[in-house]
């Protein structure tokens, strides 16, 4: 008895030690981050922010939360050791979506009242440049090799590549209506952007700006107009991607070589945005009007668990 009690607590040190991740949760209407343990599935925690936060990352050494305040036009600094915010950076008007240049001392920021892309200097918390882009811009990609940087426009339903070095707009491609996300692969030869109102998602080569796959959703029973393509994820070898579904209330798993829709998961309601965790072996999902979080446990192709969390939640990051 005492050899398997042993055992048993070393398997379930293991497994905590496999999912030691933390998720980071923005809630919109309640201006906080929630803090779930990955170990436990648990929410262990709420960190006050500004007023409406909606996107969310790390820094480049995992040790800062960023949150997008859209108003209070700022991007609070979250200390992920006191779990307290310690101060500001500037953003522009209305922060939305933002992306951390791999360079890890650049954020771009997506500013949906001024169509623009703010490029702000971490290290001087100064915006050192503005970029022209089309109406009510939202997403935001950065290439991991450091050489471009994506928006998609809202409105005028495009997506724009900016030279990363130059911050010059280099080119626009006219995309499916209201393009929410864009992210670029992990080897940077592919850019999928999510279309809300048309519910697809594109895929074109970064090089030629070329299109490469239009993919389609069909959910039985659920009607084509909530079928609404909104947060993606790519595994980093390409081999799969996940598009939260929006009001259709799925997450659609993609088979990211052939194109084809492989699985619908059930969640939440109205999911917007989803995360994988480092070693990618599960999917997060944040359900806005649920108020909750959806962990898919991918090796296995199940929703293993909901987690309540504030209102509205919004975006979402893992961190090691």
């Amino acid at each position: 008895m005492q050899i398997l009690t042993l055992v048993l607590l070393g398997l379930g040190l293991s497994l905590q030690a496999a999912f030691a991740e933390t998720v980071y949760v923005s809630n919109e209407q309640d201006n906080t981050v929630s803090v779930i343990d990955g170990a436990t599935l648990s929410h262990v925690g709420t960190i006050p922010v500004g007023r409406r936060p909606r996107g969310i990352g790390l820094s480049a050494d995992k040790q800062k939360l960023y949150v997008a305040l859209g108003d209070d036009n700022r991007i609070d600094v979250v200390d992920l050791k006191t779990g307290k915010v310690e101060g500001s950076l500037p953003s522009g008007e209305d922060p939305e979506l933002f992306v951390l240049h791999p360079d890890g001392r650049r954020l771009f920021v997506a500013n949906e009242n001024d169509n623009l892309v703010s490029v702000l200097d971490i290290p001087e918390r100064r915006i050192v440049n503005e970029v022209e882009v089309g109406v009510e811009p939202e997403g935001m990609g950065a290439s991991p090799d450091g050489r471009f940087v994506v928006n998609t426009s809202e409105t005028t339903s495009m997506l724009h590549v900016i030279d990363a070095q130059t911050l010059e707009l280099v080119d626009n491609v006219l995309v499916g209506t209201r393009p929410r996300v864009a992210q670029v692969s992990a080897d940077s030869r592919q850019i999928w952007v999510s279309s809300e109102l048309r519910g697809t998602v594109e895929v074109f080569d970064a090089e030629t700006r070329e299109p490469l796959a239009k993919i389609g959703f069909d959910v039985p029973g659920v009607p084509r107009e909530l079928i609404q393509a909104v947060g993606i994820q790519l595994k980093a070898d390409r081999s799969r991607a996940y598009v939260a579904l929006g009001p259709a209330n799925r997450v659609a798993e993609i088979d990211a070589k052939t194109f084809k829709v492989l699985r619908t998961y059930l969640v939440g309601q109205r999911v917007w945005h989803i995360a994988l965790s480092p070693d990618e072996r599960r999917l997060y999902a944040a359900n806005g009007n649920s108020s909750d979080v959806s962990v898919i446990d991918i090796e296995n192709s199940e929703v293993v668990k909901t987690i309540g969390v504030g209102r509205s939640p919004w975006g979402l990051v893992v961190a090691p």
